[in-house]
């Protein structure tokens, strides 16, 4: 079986590139779901290898600004978000965030916030965050995900349906908070066409959860973050992350919602000379390291050695730069794969 990523590569010069990386935590706490969590004491080393580093910890819009009015992005720039109103990013990250002075993001979900849960941010809480700077954004009204649609409705009345509990999040925020960033956190990572058509139509920008640095040429409709939570939450791996460099990749929007043992076929336009054909490595979740064939100078195809399995899964390339030693480019995109008789797989 065949996946092919028909790629043009072109014009990025061997000059320093724009680039920023932001990072995505949920919990800091001992206590929850791993998956999902860093210790508190793990973040803090994440927070101190900043600092060590000289690392340039800047506010979420600072990075946005910076695209949409395609002005330079200084090296080393990081961007700190978290998702989900948890009551431990106020209780256990914020105090060490406050300890570096560190600008952050919460995306929230008012709804939830309303409903007063023993686990969430009370309003009062979000406001005192707000108050010192903080970025608070959105995150849908209830955590709903942005492509499960129901069979008994048209694709325009669920489009209709999903935008206005985006519309509602984000008038909820501006009268609570005073904050209307129109900035949307794709609730469990999952986004189509649709709804992306939709965001940049309506003046949103748009936050995934798949891994990449963040450039110039960012896609404002799916701005890469990095999971910096557990099992990604190592120095070493955080060391890469950090140092990634974006493939500046433009293409015509692709389906990422996958039919059962289908195979999802993308066009990228990517800007970049900066690296060896030979070494660049493309590796798909579930099925591991793929084999990548150079079909001329610019264009090659990835081979998926079987179907990919049901579930969030999505492909990682990377290659080493040849001006910046020992820094990669890194990109990534996801894809929604269904179960049989196209079912969705469970959240």
């Amino acid at each position: 079986m065949k996946l092919l990523l028909l790629v043009l590569l072109y014009g990025i010069c061997l000059t320093k590139v724009q680039s920023a990386v932001i990072l995505q935590y949920h919990h800091v706490s001992d206590n929850t779901p791993a998956s999902t969590s860093i210790s508190p004491g793990q973040f803090k080393k994440h927070l101190e290898y900043l600092k060590s580093q000289e690392f340039r910890v800047v506010p979420l819009s600072d990075v946005m600004n910076s695209i949409t009015k395609q002005q330079p992005i200084a090296d080393k720039t990081v961007v700190i978000t978290f998702d989900d109103a948890y009551l431990d990013i106020f209780t256990q990250a914020r105090p060490l965030l406050e300890e570096y002075n560190y600008p952050y993001t919460v995306f929230i979900n008012p709804e939830l916030v309303e409903k007063r849960y023993k686990d969430y941010l009370s309003w009062q809480q979000i406001k005192t965050m707000a108050d010192k700077g903080v970025i608070i954004a959105n995150h849908g009204l209830k955590h709903d995900s942005a492509t499960r649609k129901a069979d008994n409705i048209t694709d325009k009345e669920w489009l209709l349906r999903y935008s206005y509990n985006i519309i509602e999040a984000e008038q909820m925020i501006k009268e609570k908070i005073g904050q209307n960033w129109q900035y949307f956190s794709y609730p469990y990572g999952e986004y189509s066409p649709a709804i992306q058509n939709w965001l940049r139509d309506n003046g949103y920008i748009g936050f995934s959860q798949q891994s990449g640095a963040v450039g110039l040429a960012t896609d404002l409709t799916s701005v890469p973050r990095f999971p910096a939570s557990s099992p990604f939450d190592k120095l070493v791996s955080l060391r890469d992350k950090l140092y990634a460099l974006p493939f500046s990749i433009t293409l015509p929007q692709a389906d990422t919602i996958v039919g059962n043992r289908q195979t999802p076929a993308l066009d990228f336009n990517v800007i970049v000379h900066d690296f060896r054909p030979q070494q660049l490595s493309c590796y798909v979740s579930g099925l591991g390291r793929q084999e990548v064939l150079w079909q001329s100078e610019t264009r090659f195809s990835l081979v998926l050695e079987k179907p990919l399995p049901p579930g969030r899964q999505r492909t990682n390339c990377t290659a080493p730069s040849i001006s910046q030693p020992g820094r990669y480019y890194w990109y990534s995109r996801p894809w929604f794969v269904l179960k049989e008789n196209n079912r969705w797989y469970p959240l």
